[in-house]
């Protein structure tokens, strides 16, 4: 039988401790975060994130990522420097497999994130 989840609250959700984020670009920037459920094949994760404000790259190169923005605001570049969008509190972000860039957390950030990979 398969078991449905239901996760209330995400605003609240505990995190695990912060920690240095690995491809920033602004020293002391921090990242937490909560892997709520994954796919029995590994494919598909969702959890939940915190980030402090700074600059960072992202590289979705392996897997797809959608974000639904709890709180704070951000902008998001494609890698080539074109096409930046400016994100906050009730947006949903597509960043489809392939897709390379680069964040600013402009305030402390807290999403949703699910995180899909597709075979090549």
């Amino acid at each position: 039988m398969i078991d449905l989840k239901v996760f209330a609250d995400l605003a609240t959700t505990p995190l695990g401790d912060f920690a240095a984020k690995p491809t920033t670009l602004t020293e002391g920037q921090q990242e937490a975060s909560n892997v709520l459920w994954t796919s029995d094949d590994g494919g598909t994760m969702i959890g939940v994130w915190e980030c402090t404000p700074g600059h960072f790259t992202a590289d979705r190169t392996k897997a797809g990522e959608y974000c639904h923005i709890l709180s704070g605001r951000a902008s998001v570049t494609n890698v080539d420097g074109s096409g930046t969008r400016d994100i906050g509190a009730g947006d949903l972000l597509v960043l489809p497999q392939g897709w390379q860039g680069e964040w600013v957390i402009h305030e402390h950030m807290r999403k949703l994130f699910v995180i899909s990979a597709t075979p090549q």
